[in-house]
């Protein structure tokens, strides 16, 4: 009862993580040390919840079906794949410094920020505030290869699941006799250099994807594009999510990425206090 009564009123984000840390869910990770933002460890029941949704999504993607196949790519890929992708030259959010509190937000994100020293202002809004210009901030995280730091041994950590699949094409159109249409699915970890993490596991720095790019002809795309979406959205209500907590948004024009002709979320919505 004491977990419930925690919960009269507003259930903030706050609630919701202190909760799961005390259930056994999920802790900070590196607690003993301070912790480290927006990173954590998923705890037994945690682990468990998190298999549960994993198998479940494999089972209804892959096993129950004959057009979609599965992959488990590196993490570290040779750094021209991002070069090609357009990550190295354009993956990044525009940053700005407050050289008065040593804070730094995002230059699009300003106008929704809090001030480091008047949580009741936006960053710039006072005369102590002192802004940087922005700069691109690119997300990946860098690392090298070998026992030298240069140049010529940079290479990243995925900031998506994706691009492994994408290289990985010929490989598995050759080797396993499919043609479009049909889909390759993978698992796996993923790590975004987040200017500003948070709402606990909602923006996180390193995360998980269960993710599948299914190929089709041209001709095709709108059909196929409305047929996962709905296929997708009954995989959630078949889970127990109520449909009223469901939503389907078709992005607008000025959302769409460069390389897209028609993107939607498949959204939950919940009342809670973020």
């Amino acid at each position: 009862m004491e977990e419930l009564d925690e919960f009269e009123g507003a259930a903030t984000i706050e609630k919701v993580a202190s909760l799961c840390r005390r259930r056994g869910f999920v802790f900070p990770t590196s607690d003993i040390y301070g912790g480290l933002g927006s990173s954590f460890d998923y705890g037994h029941y945690g682990v468990l919840l998190t298999q549960n949704v994993k198998a479940e999504w494999q089972r209804s993607v892959i096993q129950e079906r004959d057009d979609v196949v599965a992959l488990d790519s590196a993490i570290i890929l040779n750094p021209q794949v991002w070069v090609a992708s357009g990550h190295v030259g354009g993956f990044s959010d525009p940053l700005v410094d407050c050289r008065t509190c040593k804070h730094r937000f995002r230059a699009d994100h300003v106008g929704t920020s809090q001030c480091g020293r008047r949580p009741s202002k936006h960053p710039g809004e006072t005369p102590d505030c002192d802004l940087t210009e922005a700069r691109d901030f690119n997300l990946m995280f860098e690392t090298f290869i070998g026992p030298v730091r240069e140049d010529a041994s940079r290479a990243y950590l995925r900031p998506e699941t994706a691009q492994g699949i994408f290289v990985n094409f010929k490989n598995v159109t050759s080797s396993l006799r499919v043609k479009p249409p049909f889909g390759i699915a993978q698992i796996g970890k993923s790590f975004r250099n987040e200017i500003t993490p948070g709402n606990f596991l909602f923006r996180v720095r390193e995360f998980e994807q269960m993710e599948m790019e299914f190929f089709v002809p041209p001709a095709d795309a709108a059909e196929w594009h409305s047929y996962w979406i709905d296929a997708r959205e009954k995989w959630h209500l078949d889970l127990g999510l109520r449909r009223s907590h469901l939503r389907v948004r078709a992005h607008g024009a000025d959302e769409l990425s460069h390389y897209s002709s028609a993107t939607s979320d498949l959204e939950y919505l919940y009342p809670i206090g973020w």
